[in-house]
């Protein structure tokens, strides 16, 4: 025991009460702050990186969802194109971002298959799987094969008996970007129906969409939305779409399914991402304003005449729903060695 003559008896090596309670309080303090700064989220503005050009599926989503989210948050939510190396850019720039919510990631079917494909070539800057949580499944939007009006085939069964048929017509197919879900898909369907085509890869729907209508391209595929008008108007032709039902505003179209290719079955959506380890507070608002915003009245009229379906899930059905789908294209993937 040490004893001062101006103090009380403290044994060695014991913390005085008045340090131990003020290193109580300041990690009391410590521990609260991340909780506190969630409930007054958000304090700034906030940004959606959109991994491709403007005009795409998810590029529109997001800007419906970015304005409904600033009128409602009382904070400008901005939407920045990313584009560039199949979606993976974008995804890299969130994946790298601080986890507070100030930056999110919208992405569609691309997002998984992409990140198998370039994890198993050993060139992913970020794992989907670890590096970001989910934040909802916006909206789901069927995605559909499409080809040139000259294509002499109303589906995609006869599309490969034709190029089976006659090789030297020297097809050529795009995507959005090396391991993109065309690019995938594209691939397992050659492979499936016993013929070629030459993949051209783009930088988003847009650009892909504008060298098809033109012809200087004869099949490719994307979301609904992207090409929906063009269908309409003749200008495109669909010839399959990938959903387990045929859709309502393409009744006449065949699924994958039904035309033998069950490989290629998949939903296609559109989804909100968030850097790992953002605060569960932050991503369950985050969560809540993007239910609200698909739901709302205006915005739900214009995803519906997008042939989107207004979703809102969980973070926890957004995050089980990529992980199954990376399950289920990556034995494609693997054995499709694609760049």
């Amino acid at each position: 025991m040490l004893r001062y003559d101006d103090g009380p008896i403290i044994q060695e090596g014991v913390m005085p009460i008045s340090k131990f309670w003020a290193l109580t309080v300041a990690v009391a303090v410590g521990a609260f702050a991340p909780l506190v700064a969630a409930q007054q989220f958000p304090t700034r503005s906030i940004r959606i990186v959109v991994p491709f050009p403007p005009g795409g599926t998810t590029d529109v989503v997001a800007r419906l969802v970015a304005q409904r989210m600033s009128e409602s948050m009382g904070q400008s939510v901005v939407v920045e194109n990313r584009a560039g190396a199949g979606g993976a850019l974008g995804a890299d720039v969130v994946a790298k971002a601080p986890a507070d919510g100030y930056t999110l990631l919208m992405h569609n079917i691309t997002f998984p298959l992409s990140s198998v494909a370039q994890t198993l070539a050993k060139r992913s800057p970020f794992n989907a799987e670890t590096d970001f949580e989910g934040v909802s499944i916006a909206v789901y939007v069927p995605f559909v094969f499409t080809a040139h009006p000259s294509v002499p085939a109303k589906d995609i069964k006869e599309l490969a008996g034709l190029l089976r048929g006659k090789p030297d017509l020297n097809y050529n197919y795009g995507s959005t970007g090396p391991g993109s879900a065309m690019h995938v898909l594209g691939e397992s369907l050659k492979r499936d129906g016993k013929f070629d085509m030459t993949h051209i890869a783009y930088k988003g729907a847009a650009p892909l969409k504008v060298e098809l209508v033109a012809g200087r391209i004869q099949f490719g595929g994307d979301q609904l939305s992207t090409s929906l008008q063009e269908i309409r108007g003749g200008q495109l032709k669909a010839l399959a779409t990938t959903g387990s039902r045929r859709i309502s505003v393409l009744p006449d179209v065949p699924t994958v399914r039904e035309q033998g290719f069950p490989a290629l079955e998949f939903e296609g959506f559109n989804g909100l991402f968030a850097p790992a380890k953002t605060p569960r507070a932050v991503l369950e608002r985050l969560q809540r304003e993007t239910a609200a915003a698909v739901k709302h009245p205006d915005v739900a009229k214009r995803l519906t005449e997008l042939a989107a379906v207004p979703v809102g899930s969980s973070g926890d059905e957004q995050k089980a729903m990529l992980l199954q789908l990376m399950k289920q294209f990556t034995p494609v993937i693997r054995e499709m060695k694609l760049d």
